[in-house]
């Protein structure tokens, strides 16, 4: 990054301690974090906040992952935002639907430590 500008990271995530966990670890990383408790307020955060990088789940009332990765693919103002979706989900259909709807990686929750998902986000921006 130029200068001191810190990346910016935008967590989709309704299970709050999850989310509070993520956002506290990659502030602690040196990221600018903000969270979206649902994938409604999401997308208005990606058009809003501008993320770097976006950590979605799947699993989420009102609008699901998948619409929210639909909506990022079909609006050209934010379809090039790389996403990595977390899911507790680790079907096979799940994760080609997610990569054929743009998602740059696909973690498994229960799989990933913390510090292992911070590893797949620089892997990710770093690209």
């Amino acid at each position: 990054m130029e200068g001191d500008q810190k990346e910016k990271i935008l967590i989709i995530e309704d299970d709050r301690f999850i989310a509070k966990m993520y956002q506290t670890k990659l502030g602690l990383e040196g990221y600018t974090v903000e969270v979206a408790e649902n994938g409604a307020i999401g997308i208005e955060k990606i058009k809003s906040f501008s993320p770097d990088l976006v950590l979605l789940d799947i699993i989420m009332p009102e609008v699901d992952g998948f619409q929210v990765l639909e909506t990022i693919r079909d609006d050209p103002t934010i379809n090039s935002t790389p996403v990595i979706v977390m899911s507790n989900l680790a079907q096979e259909d799940h994760l080609k639907r997610a990569r054929a709807l743009g998602a740059k990686d696909y973690i498994v929750k229960s799989q990933l430590t913390p510090a292992d998902v911070v590893k797949k986000i620089k892997e990710t921006l770093a690209k």
